[in-house]
């Protein structure tokens, strides 16, 4: 028995190794790390200050968060530094929040696990709750206002220069080409579209980026790979065994369905478990093959990511207790709302 568990631990760690990490992990990673490297931060933080109109700010943080591919953790020194650097504490609880749960890396990948359809539900109610998140935080805390750091100076440089632009366009080609272009049939066929596009992409890099950018953007790639891609197989492996030891009547009598009480439990094991960038999607693709419905599936890729017990602790120390109590009580609330809608009217 002990055999058989551990055995499915690694044959789901061969099959992801074989099918996910050439022509889904590399150009993934290739992605964030070029954000990183190329995108203007200053000009993003310059429009999230206390005193931008919140539709503005809000909105802007929302969708900018959506390229910073980090985990629940990670994303505390970000968005704390932000806020006491003068972003209003709306923003910045929407960056804690939506950079981990609806990252631009976790999208595709779940794209390519789970589908399109939960993708962009997943897209649309991590929006939604940011809007309510920056709300109420804005609101319940309207009175505590960080000393106002004035960055509201005059920018003339571009978000991102064309040139760049155009390489990030290219990594993103390379990215969804072989997943996307090439949907049935060997996985070699995948190989030989993503060796295009990735030939191009180095012929390209090669005469129009300086080398000292290359070498950031090289650094920023790398950066990602050691912090995800060990916990990352890790969390495989892990799925493997569970797959394996789950009980099929616990999963349809605790998670199946739609209802309320379903969606609540999948968010509160998102809420209370620690999942590394991308390693929700594998588990609850195999949570959902056992039986799992399509709104708490939707609730535990959100909260998955975006909440955890260490992640809890870090925001009560950098923000206080009463900012985290009050964020992670909205979350949970959120969570449970957004996957008992989508799962009995979008998602059916």
């Amino acid at each position: 028995m002990l055999k058989e568990i551990i055995l499915g631990g690694f044959l789901a760690l061969k099959d992801y190794i074989a099918t996910h990490i050439l022509t889904c992990l590399v150009p993934a990673f290739l992605l964030a790390g070029g954000m990183i490297s190329f995108i203007n931060k200053e000009i993003i933080i310059n429009y999230l200050g206390t005193k931008v109109h919140k539709l503005k700010s809000f909105t802007l943080a929302g969708f900018a968060s959506f390229l910073v591919a980090v985990c629940s953790c990670t994303v505390i020194p970000i968005s704390s530094g932000l806020y006491y650097t003068g972003a209003g504490i709306g923003p910045a609880f929407i960056i804690l929040w939506v950079a981990p749960s609806s990252n631009i890396l976790s999208l595709i990948y779940t794209g390519n696990i789970i589908g399109g359809k939960i993708v962009l539900a997943r897209v649309i109610s991590a929006l939604l709750m940011a809007f309510v998140v920056g709300s109420i935080m804005s609101y319940v805390f309207r009175k505590e206002k960080m000393e106002e750091v004035k960055i509201e100076r005059e920018i003339n440089e571009k978000v991102i220069e064309r040139k760049y632009l155009i390489l990030l366009i290219l990594i993103l080609i390379s990215l969804l080409g072989p997943n996307y272009i090439i949907q049935k049939g060997p996985y070699w066929k995948k190989v030989i579209v993503w060796f295009f596009f990735t030939f191009i992409i180095c012929v390209y890099s090669y005469k129009k980026i300086e080398k000292e950018k290359i070498k950031s953007w090289i650094r920023e790639t790398l950066f990602f790979v050691r912090m995800i891609f060990p916990l990352l197989l890790i969390g495989v492996f892990i799925v493997g065994i569970i797959g394996k030891i789950l009980p099929e009547n616990w999963i349809e009598k605790f998670l199946g369905g739609n209802s309320l009480k379903s969606s609540f439990f999948a968010t509160l094991i998102g809420a209370t478990t620690y999942f590394a960038t991308l390693t929700e999607a594998p588990f609850v693709d195999t949570l959902m093959k056992l039986g799992m419905g399509k709104g708490p599936a939707l609730a535990l890729l959100l909260t998955g990511p975006g909440l955890s017990l260490p992640n809890w602790i870090a925001i009560s120390r950098v923000f206080g207790i009463k900012k985290a109590v009050v964020y992670v009580l909205t979350i949970i609330f959120c969570g449970t709302i957004v996957g008992w809608f989508f799962g009995n009217f979008i998602l059916k």
